[in-house]
């Protein structure tokens, strides 16, 4: 057990709070069935990746590589360089926001939490850092905890989320997009398969990294089901909007109390904690598959010099950008979700294409329903993305789209 359930959880990040905060906010339940489809998707995608790690012991970029050529993986490692460092960035930023809720200034915050995330991946076997991640999921269940505190109507929750919901506003499908595109990420899909590949996991074992798989992403659905439930019970049914975790976190306060309220930044904490993290060790994974250097937590600075001079590096540079004065971490965040949209869609096109080969996968390649699945949820998600880079460069398409589809 271990990358699959670390990776999934890692996709409730900063960001991902915050977008199923805003959706609970502003929408109450009727978004609850869409993460429930966002998670089938999920589990998918991530199962691909992790048997592909299994049976051929190779990275995801590596394989790319091989059977594409050195043109495509530079571009998809520029693209994912640019989005990661865009993502830790956020990911600081919620470090920054959660210790601020708690009285301490961000000045201190980040220079700390920077050196605790970068000395203990330098220093520490794969076995203790995966411990670590393990205790920093736990943080994460501040959120069921939060869910109960405001004591929900849950006959209407649960007829909620098994109901299909569907709006005219446009506001609701630019949100369906963003709960689906904040669960489903570029980097995510390249760092479970490198974990699984340095983890030592073969296809022999690869029943229980399924099972590891599966349960990570069922504990991310239910995380986020429960950020939607407290927003929701509090925010929506008091009309008070948000845009950030932050936001939620501070408003929860006078409606259901001090406890869910530092109960819901605590969780920012943890979530924010592990996504930086993660992310810099998936960009340092990924180009150094790529390109052949050494990697791997459990090796040594002088044995893998870039794959950790790229760790510090992302890990410098995004904890400098947090604390510029004057920069614009909305538009950072914008900036990299229209980023992590490019990748998205070729990587998701080369994971099934690879998934789906016999000569590289052998007996455990994807099925042909598999691959219908897996197809059906690839074009999904490219067309959803394509959509969200659209509304992301030109804010009035959803509209005009609408209004042309007659909504």
């Amino acid at each position: 057990m271990g990358p699959g359930i670390i990776t999934a959880f890692a996709d409730n990040d900063a960001g991902g709070i915050a977008t199923y905060s805003a959706a609970g906010a502003k929408y109450g339940y009727s978004l609850l069935f869409v993460l429930f489809i966002s998670i089938l998707v999920l589990t998918v995608v991530q199962e691909i990746s992790a048997r592909t790690g299994a049976v051929t012991g190779r990275g995801l970029s590596d394989l790319i590589r091989e059977r594409y050529g050195v043109r495509w993986t530079l571009f998809a490692m520029t693209v994912l360089m640019v989005a990661n460092i865009g993502t830790t960035v956020s990911e600081f930023s919620g470090i920054a926001t959660s210790f601020e809720i708690f009285g301490i200034s961000r000045y201190i915050a980040v220079p700390v939490s920077a050196f605790v995330v970068w000395r203990l991946v330098l220093k520490a076997s794969y076995s203790r850092v995966e411990k670590v991640f393990f205790a920093l999921c736990l943080t994460f269940f501040s959120y069921v905890i939060s869910g109960f505190i405001v004591d929900p109507p849950w006959r209407e929750v649960m007829a909620a989320a098994a109901t299909p919901t569907f709006s005219r506003s446009p506001g609701f499908l630019l949100m369906v997009i963003g709960i689906i595109g904040t669960t489903i990420t570029p980097w995510g899909q390249f760092y479970v398969q490198a974990t699984i590949v340095d983890k030592g996991i073969t296809a022999k074992t690869y029943a229980y990294t399924r099972w590891d798989v599966l349960v990570g992403a069922f504990f991310t659905g239910l995380i986020a089901f429960f950020i939607v439930v407290a927003t929701a019970a509090t925010l929506h049914v008091n009309n008070i909007p948000i845009e950030t975790a932050a936001d939620a976190a501070v408003a929860l306060e006078p409606l259901a109390g001090k406890y869910a309220s530092f109960l819901f930044a605590f969780g920012l904490f943890g979530a924010s904690m592990l996504a930086a993290f993660i992310l810099p060790l998936s960009t340092a994974y990924a180009i150094c598959e790529a390109f052949g250097f050494e990697r791997g937590i459990s090796k040594s600075y002088k044995d893998a010099p870039v794959f950790f001079g790229l760790y510090t590096a992302i890990i410098v540079i995004s904890a400098v950008l947090v604390l510029w004065p004057g920069l614009s971490l909305y538009h950072v965040m914008l900036t990299t979700q229209v980023v992590n949209g490019i990748l998205l869609v070729p990587v998701l096109v080369f994971m099934v294409l690879i998934a789906s080969n016999a000569r590289i996968m052998g007996e455990y390649r994807n099925s042909s329903l598999y691959n219908l699945v897996a197809w059906s949820f690839a074009i999904l998600i490219s067309g959803l993305t394509v959509l969200l880079i659209a509304s992301t460069l030109s804010p009035g398409l959803i509209d005009w789209l609408a209004g042309r589809l007659g909504l």
